[in-house]
């Protein structure tokens, strides 16, 4: 759910407008709207880049203030940003507030704070830094850069407290086609940068062998759920996921259209039945990657690496499939869908993985639903229009895979 970098051709586009401050939050003023050339919100290097080559200036983009549009992306989008010189700016006359949900790279001096900790940690591994920074995005849910070595560049991340278990699970993951764990400090990470490129795009034979590379991590923790929970994942089995999936349902209900209600009434008394029929068929619990698609990989035709651990949880592993699925598309799903159900039978012998996945693909749009209802409970209202309509985008979607009726 870091991603929102797909391209598709025709969105609308974006201007950024900036209100300035100093580094310790006396505010400078404001600078007109200018084009940035990408879309999306969060996509924070062409504002830079425009802010530098408009007005001459650096900043560090700190947060969201408002947006033209109710979401994302495109449109006139006004954000906060850090300017430490001299900046042309005009006058503002805004208030800004202050809220106990805002995390500290959003706030001026915070992401000062995060380089000065990643650097400290690049020259402790004999590293020299070799040119300034670059800001790459910056969002209610990540801070990200890119940071020049005289060696190879390293990327830091930082995330809020409920992506904060990301760094242990890399750590817990270290040797397998994950990223490289440099650092950790709570949601602060250092990693170091992946050669390849971003597999949005990629082929038949990759998607195979990415969906061969999570099951390959996700067998090792078969019976392990609670060296798992341990790490600070979320818990996504049964127990869990019922009373969740019942609230998001509760509190969406007036986003939602009167035949996706009754059938989302239908889906919810049955859930006891469904997941009873899912423990049936015979797959344990374990690792869940959360937000398995193609572009949150990185890589080759020799190798690849699963990217972006923040939405891990524990529950069933085919929660993973749904998404992958429906980022595909086409008749390559089948395939992909065949390559699931092969390699489980092999790691569970007498499971019906087939039958798994079909009864969950509603519940895993359900847990979608559930994750965006968190993030918009964990986050400042500032930010909600960047989720603000989905849990009922994926409640609708949970109708839909429901509407046949009990499985």
């Amino acid at each position: 759910m870091d991603s929102g970098d797909e391209r598709p051709s025709r969105l609308p586009a974006r201007t950024a407008r900036l209100v300035l401050v100093t580094p310790d939050g006396v505010v400078v003023g404001c600078l007109p709207p200018v084009e940035v050339s990408t879309p999306w919100w969060q996509d924070i290097g062409p504002v830079v880049q425009a802010a530098r080559d408009r007005h001459g200036i650096d900043i560090t983009v700190l947060r969201l203030l408002e947006a033209e549009l109710d979401r994302p992306p495109g449109g006139c989008v006004t954000y906060l940003a850090e300017v430490a010189g001299p900046a042309p700016a005009e006058p503002w006359d805004g208030v800004l507030d202050d809220h106990p949900l805002r995390p500290p790279y959003a706030r001026p001096g915070g992401p000062a704070a995060d380089i000065r900790w990643a650097e400290a940690i690049i020259r402790a591994r004999g590293l020299i830094p070799t040119d300034r920074p670059a800001q790459l995005r910056s969002w209610n849910l990540s801070s990200i850069w890119r940071l020049p070595t005289d060696h190879v560049p390293v990327w830091l991340k930082v995330v809020p407290p409920f992506f904060a278990h990301e760094g242990k699970v890399l750590a817990a993951l270290a040797g397998e086609p994950v990223p490289t764990l440099l650092g950790n400090d709570g949601g602060r990470t250092l990693l170091a940068e992946i050669p390849g490129d971003d597999l949005y795009a990629a082929a038949l034979p990759q998607l195979l062998a990415m969906v061969a590379l999570l099951v390959g991590l996700q067998r090792p923790w078969l019976g392990r759920v609670n060296q798992l929970l341990a790490l600070g994942l979320p818990d996504w089995r049964a127990p869990a996921l019922r009373p969740a999936i019942e609230d998001v349902v509760e509190r969406s209900t007036d986003a939602l259209p009167k035949d996706a209600r009754q059938i989302l009434e239908r889906f919810l008394s049955d859930l006891p039945r469904r997941f009873a029929e899912i423990a049936a068929c015979g797959i344990g619990d374990t690792l869940v990657h959360g937000d398995f698609h193609p572009g949150n990989f990185r890589g080759d035709w020799d190798r690849l690496f699963l990217l972006d651990w923040g939405d891990s949880g524990v529950g069933h592993p085919l929660l993973d499939q749904p998404a992958f699925l429906e980022r595909i598309g086409g008749r390559e799903s089948e395939a992909v869908r065949g390559q699931w159900t092969r390699l489980w039978l092999e790691a569970a012998p007498g499971s019906d993985p087939a039958r798994a996945a079909t009864l969950l693909a509603p519940i895993a749009a359900a847990r979608q639903a559930v994750i965006y209802q968190r993030f918009l409970d964990s986050i400042e209202p500032a930010e909600h229009p960047y989720h603000r309509a989905d849990p009922a985008l994926w409640l609708q979607r949970t109708a839909e895979l429901a509407r046949p009726g009990p499985v």
